[in-house]
């Protein structure tokens, strides 16, 4: 009945899903699996076709008429480029067409192969979304699969309607029908705004409250949100919050931030009883890698993304529905809504989050961060460069008088300093910048301007190369191969930072660091910027970290 190539199966479901019920098709040998399983679909109402230039106007009629999306499936090669006039009047007439082409396995193409052509994005500008399907082998391929349709799809009628484009790489042999039924695709929905007039908006409440285990994890915000003191507490007693330091004051409460050294101290067995019903998320990036780990391992039944742009963005591959409209406004609009009774799954939470002690480290890489924390004058701006140092930064509490901000959209290296020092030109506060030693001498060239001022305080972490290297689990790397991977150096900063005018300060054990970051600290703007440089033992530095979450583990 059915091919047994996945990804045509998982479009059969999608496309019916979706309530696309008419399909055009044109003759070939490529999308013989394709043209086989949609016309033995009862759901599917398929027209014949032979002249692929008529095919696409004659979808296009059919999607006039009701303005409902229609389907229209062509072979690999030219075949796809006879359908563009069609594509083209479809796109200016926001018609929605689903333009599905069968396609050679990628490393054929330009190979002299037959009916060959670079099928992916042949349309250009004239389509609002094309994707290129991957060819099924084991489960991340299928979500990847599943994610890419649902894109497609979900753009046919968001901000105006129009085309898509869906390429299908099929290898050989196609020709096998060995599946009786059609899979259950995921099928990922999209609500533009909530408001009285939509009607599936109480549907969603209703879901929003069967559900008691309730998380909310909230990214990177670079900026601050106080709610409305009305609708903190009914918010914030009714979800587990998690966030980390780079969201800012963007939370209505007090959200549990400790999430590395949390989730370390719990086994498999206790996480999956933690495990969330419903996750909303909101913001931006995400650097806990346990957190990632724990919501990809224990998906919940539901997860909501909450974004103005409305775009797919599935980090624990279980989205089910984007909101798109300001996370604020709706977590507002949804609190009177919320049942009144209490769960108990956020106090579970709280309760093990505040039996985590306080991180404390002897002298190292985390200890001067956690020391300098611990004394930043406020209000002040901290700005976190990426690889060990923004990760250590989540470890300890900050007053939320401090505004964070960090090079997350990437999580690149290069160009910490240089927008550290753009923003605190532009700023009147102290700025303060902890970064280490690769990402400095990476973008050394920064202090090279005359634009900052003296309301600069960086933090260089140096201990002789990259750190993060040594703690990749299941790492061996050979001496030969270590300098380069690892960057070691035996470069120091000083020369460099008091020829460009700034105060220079260093430590290599706890004294001097405790004295060093008295006179860092200082509230007032002092006449120099300032760099503190530690030095420390990456080696040891690396045990003292793998000893803090050995011993979160025993407890």
């Amino acid at each position: 009945m059915y091919t047994d190539k996945k990804s045509i199966l998982q479009l059969a479901s999608l496309l019916r899903s979706f309530g696309i019920k008419r399909i055009v098709l044109c003759p070939g040998s490529r999308n013989i699996p394709i043209v086989q399983t949609f016309a033995n679909i009862p759901d599917f109402t398929c027209y014949p076709m032979t002249d692929e230039r008529s095919a696409g106007f004659f979808a296009l009629g059919l999607a006039l008429h009701g303005g409902t999306p229609v389907a229209v499936c062509c072979t690999s090669g030219t075949a796809l480029l006879n359908l563009h006039p069609a594509v083209a009047e479809a796109f200016y007439q926001q018609v929605p067409l689903v333009i599905v082409s069968a396609d050679r396995p990628a490393a054929w193409i330009g190979q002299m192969d037959g009916q060959t052509l670079p099928q992916p994005g042949v349309f250009g500008t004239l389509v609002k979304k094309s994707v290129n399907l991957p060819e099924v082998t084991n489960e991340e391929s299928e979500w990847f699969c599943n994610r890419l349709i649902n894109e497609a799809l979900l753009e046919l009628n968001h901000h105006g309607k129009g085309p898509v484009h869906i390429n299908v790489p099929i290898s050989e042999p196609f020709f096998l029908l060995p599946e009786k039924e059609l899979p259950s695709a995921r099928v990922i929905t999209r609500y533009q705004g909530l408001n009285i007039y939509d009607k599936d908006y109480q549907p969603l409440i209703e879901r929003l409250n069967k559900y008691q285990r309730r998380m909310i994890v909230v990214g990177q915000m670079n900026l601050i949100y106080l709610f409305d003191k009305k609708y903190t507490k009914m918010l914030y007693k009714h979800f587990a919050w998690f966030t980390e330091n780079i969201s800012n004051r963007t939370i209505p409460g007090m959200p549990i931030r400790n999430m590395e050294p949390l989730l370390c101290s719990m086994n498999n067995e206790e996480q999956e009883k933690m495990r969330p019903e419903l996750l909303i998320t909101y913001g931006g990036h995400i650097i806990s890698k346990r957190l990632k780990k724990f919501l990809r391992k224990h998906p919940p039944m539901e997860h909501w993304h909450v974004s103005v742009d409305g775009e797919v963005v599935d980090l624990f591959g279980s989205l089910s529905t984007i909101i798109e409209m300001d996370p604020f406004e709706f977590l507002e609009k949804i609190a009177p809504m919320l049942d009144s009774r209490t769960p108990e799954y956020p106090k579970i939470w709280e309760t093990r989050s505040k039996a985590i002690p306080q991180a404390s480290f002897a002298y190292s890489e985390m200890s001067a961060i956690g020391e300098v924390i611990r004394h930043l004058p406020v209000p002040c701006s901290l700005h976190l460069a990426n690889s060990s140092v923004v990760r250590y930064a989540q470890l300890f509490d900050l007053p939320e008088e401090v505004e964070i901000l960090s090079n997350r959209g990437t999580n690149g290296i290069e160009g910490s300093l240089s927008t550290a020092l753009g923003y605190a030109t532009a700023s009147d506060k102290l700025n303060f910048i902890f970064i280490g030693d690769l990402s400095f001498f990476y973008d050394m060239n920064a202090l090279w301007n005359s634009n900052y001022g003296t309301n600069i305080r960086i933090l260089l972490l140096n201990n002789a190369g990259g750190e993060i290297f040594h703690a990749l689990p299941g790492l061996e790397l050979h001496e030969n191969a270590r300098r380069f991977v690892t960057a070691t150096h035996t470069t120091s900063a000083r020369a460099w930072a008091e020829d460009r005018g700034f105060e220079y300060l260093s430590a290599h054990n706890g004294n001097e660091l405790h004295t060093a970051i008295n006179a860092f600290t200082q509230p007032d703007v002092t006449t120099h910027p300032i760099l503190l440089e530690v030095f420390t033992d990456k080696a040891l530095d690396i045990e003292l970290l793998k000893e803090y979450y050995h011993n979160l583990k025993q407890k």
